[in-house]
């Protein structure tokens, strides 16, 4: 325990998962009935885990469910580490991988807020090694990036980055540059992402990509801090977010889940929490897919996100702000958004979540309009409903990236509720 006589620029030093906690209160709990949900049908949820684990589809996974501010489900199945038997609990930690994108997406809005950066400004007015971006072109030279790239578009994921994970010759040279080495410094990974040519032109297509890396070091060089402390001070002690940080210190280390991935139908240890790289303390600070976190304190943070920017009497956003985070942002030519082949229909994105635009029963078929959320590679998810002031979190850590524990519960809890 640290006390409150260290100084702050000390305090802000230590790991993420370490510094001093937030006094804010825990998030109230109520009787499903109270907040017209049914505790029968959310008793369904169960049964659905328990079947995925029979199955051997999952391992352990947590689930908690949040209406109108309270919890009315939160539970924990399954294991968390085979060799131990460790089961999974609520402080259990997870790798969120790409859940990262939409506190780095809150913690940008604060900045606009302030008047630090501009929703409109081109990347390369915080970042000058952006200032001569190409875009590939399939038989000439790379041209000129027409119009520049915004902060907008990194926030939507229209810049045209990519991740280099297909076989594109621009993902080639991904590979070659390797942005997100984790021994790279945030300067480094943009450094070398600015030399790779765009896959589109500027505002010109949905692609998902470093985008939100990039953004991290944006606020770095818009707030005078590294990333990491801004997190701390911003969003994570003031939000009561104690276990959630970009590596977990020794003293939680047993609280850390094993990663499993499918092999001849039977999932096995993939990456075992004594040899995870979320261990040591990366030199790059990933805001699109480095953080770690927990169930109860990744439901902190949406549940503000939830309440239009605020928490137990806080502000952290202004609703307006939330509102552009929520709502589709993408230019009309942009139908839907799509990863690799597969297109999300009657999803679009705002500036940091997915969002449902539209009623299609290609996907997602059980999301209401307006349902707004994303997930994480090890098969984490979220989603948040306006509508039905509905908050939902589901934990796991299995590969390649599944949406099991969403399709199967989805439709469970929104027939849970009764009014």
């Amino acid at each position: 325990m640290k006390f409150l006589l260290i100084p702050l620029s000390l305090l802000l030093s230590l790991s993420p998962l370490t510094a001093k906690e937030s006094l804010s209160k825990p998030l109230p709990t109520a009787k499903p009935e109270d907040l017209g949900m049914s505790t029968d049908a959310l008793a369904k949820i169960d049964p659905a885990v328990e079947k995925l684990i029979a199955d051997k589809k999952l391992v352990g996974g947590s689930v908690l469910v949040l209406r109108r501010g309270h919890i009315v489900y939160q539970k924990q199945f399954g294991l968390a580490n085979r060799r131990t038997k460790a089961p999974v609990k609520k402080n259990t930690i997870f790798r969120i991988y790409s859940m990262s994108k939409g506190i780095t997406s809150a913690a940008t809005m604060m900045l606009y807020e302030e008047g630090k950066l501009d929703l409109d400004d081109p990347i390369s007015k915080h970042l000058p090694e952006f200032k001569n971006l190409t875009v590939w072109q399939k038989n000439s030279d790379p041209v000129p990036a027409k119009p520049a790239p915004t902060i907008r578009d990194l926030l939507r994921h229209t810049a045209g980055f990519s991740y280099g994970w297909g076989g594109h010759p621009v993902d080639k040279l991904y590979g070659k540059a390797k942005p997100l080495d984790r021994d790279k410094s945030l300067a480094e990974m943009t450094q070398a992402a600015s030399g790779i040519p765009l896959l589109y032109q500027p505002g010109s297509q949905w692609v998902y990509g470093i985008n939100t890396d990039i953004l991290g070091r944006v606020i770095e060089a818009a707030s005078g801090q590294t990333f990491a402390d801004f997190l701390q001070e911003r969003l994570f002690t003031p939000l009561n977010m104690p276990d959630t940080g970009f590596h977990v210190p020794a003293e939680k280390a047993a609280r850390l889940s094993d990663v499993f991935g499918a092999k001849v139908g039977f999932l096995m240890n993939f990456e075992k929490a004594e040899d995870s790289l979320f261990l040591q303390k990366p030199t790059q600070q990933s805001g699109g897919g480095g953080l770690l976190s927990t169930i109860t304190d990744y439901a902190r943070f949406l549940q503000m996100i939830a309440n239009g920017g605020t928490l137990q009497g806080k502000q952290y956003l202004k609703t307006e702000s939330v509102k552009l985070m929520s709502t589709n942002q993408l230019p009309a030519a942009i139908k839907a958004i799509s990863m690799g082949d597969e297109m999300r229909h009657g999803t679009g994105f705002g500036l940091g979540f997915s969002v449902r635009t539209a009623s299609d029963k290609r996907w997602d078929k059980d999301a209401p309009l307006g349902e707004f959320g994303w997930g994480g590679m090890a098969s984490t998810h979220y989603w948040i409903s306006p509508k039905h002031d509905l908050v939902v979190v589901t934990m796991e850590q299995t590969l390649p990236y599944n949406w099991n524990l969403e399709k199967d519960l989805k439709p469970l809890i929104y027939q849970a509720i009764s009014k």
